[in-house]
């Protein structure tokens, strides 16, 4: 009989399954105690509990251990400083969505040479990451793209974010239901918020759907929901970090009592128009909305204003590569090979000037 399935598939090959990789990098004392209490911290900021500012910063992508450990070591000096108004995540993305082709990141293919997609070695390689950033107290941030990652490293997270191209997929709002760290949410990619709207509503609601168990196999899951999922600001046709967009999205949560009624707002992608030198004016408009003074001139201060996001890497900046032709040696790790980034001294001055404006404000 004529074979009906599968006519374009060259070959399958088998994955490691979750327990089979938290075997081989168990959790320990330290990581799990930086997991538990980050995603304790960021509810509070997130419910209002906690007056702190919740700033997500770190690569546009991971592309090494190198990298990853570098800037969490510095992250980790600076959130010593400013840990009374910031609290600190690092941006540790694995998983890069595509509008076409292209470098799909480290779990995708660590080796980055369009080649061998050894997706085992990503796995650990994202996993190791994890675990060492979590031993140093540095809480992690990534983004969710695949079920196969979130099943495998989600015990290490400490925030999530659906990004704008998948916040209206059924299968990314039925896992954040499941997911045991905040969610962010991001607004479409043309800036429309109902996309976002809905997504929190189905996220935070209980919900049944295929998954797999911690050997692999495919199993019925059921979710109690998430509480926890919240909007995040990306721009869309326009930026929409002003007055009176965030304003906007102030009044389409408060038509739902139930969810979070606060916002994150990302300095990068269109509101920063696609420039990462813009990013730090970004961060200083929503700052001033959120404190509601600047150079002695007072404006109402905005509470639902509880974090902001910055693409942000040791060296400012992106560098060239071509998919497949650029080799990984080659690279500098430092630097960005997607999106580019604000630098780590552009990062350090942002947000020690941030921590000093909401210090003399709580002082005020």
């Amino acid at each position: 009989m004529q074979k009906t399935y599968d006519l374009n598939v060259i070959k399958r090959t088998s994955i490691i399954t979750p327990d089979q990789l938290r075997e081989e990098f168990p959790m320990t004392e330290t990581a799990t105690r930086t997991v538990m209490e980050s995603r304790q911290e960021i509810k509070d900021i997130l419910s209002g509990k906690d007056s702190r500012l919740m700033v997500i910063a770190g690569p546009c992508s991971i592309i090494s251990h190198r990298q990853a450990v570098e800037y969490g070591k510095r992250l980790a000096r600076l959130q010593e400083k400013i840990k009374t108004t910031i609290k600190l995540v690092m941006r540790v993305y694995f998983e890069k969505p595509r509008t076409n082709v292209g470098f799909k990141g480290l779990i995708s293919d660590p080796h980055i040479d369009k080649k061998t997609f050894d997706i085992d070695e990503g796995l650990r390689k994202a996993r190791k990451i994890l675990m060492d950033l979590n031993e140093m107290g540095v809480a992690a941030g990534t983004e969710i793209l695949s079920q196969t990652a979130a099943e495998r490293l989600s015990g290490l997270i400490a925030w999530a974010c659906i990004g704008a191209r998948t916040t209206e997929s059924q299968n990314h709002r039925e896992w954040a239901s499941a997911f045991s760290m905040p969610v962010g949410f991001k607004n479409g990619t043309d800036g429309n918020l109902d996309t976002a709207i809905n997504a929190l509503l189905a996220a935070s609601s209980p919900q049944v759907f295929v998954g797999n168990d911690p050997h692999g196999v495919t199993s019925r899951v059921f979710s109690g929901g998430n509480r926890y999922c919240h909007i995040v600001l990306r721009g869309g046709k326009r930026p929409n970090y002003d007055p009176v967009s965030i304003a906007e999205a102030v009044g389409f949560l408060s038509k739902y009592p139930s969810l979070i009624q606060s916002v994150v707002v990302d300095c990068s992608h269109k509101n920063s128009g696609k420039d990462y030198r813009r990013q730090g004016e970004v961060f200083n408009h929503v700052l001033i909305q959120r404190m509601g003074h600047t150079n002695g001139l007072s404006i109402r201060p905005n509470k639902a204003i509880c974090g902001l996001m910055l693409e942000s890497n040791i060296e400012e900046g992106s560098q060239p590569f071509v998919y497949g032709e650029t080799r990984k040696e080659d690279l500098n790790p430092f630097v960005s090979i997607t999106d580019a980034c604000i630098g780590w001294e552009e990062t350090e001055d942002i947000l020690l000037t941030a921590h000093g404006q909401l210090q003399q404000k709580s002082g005020s």
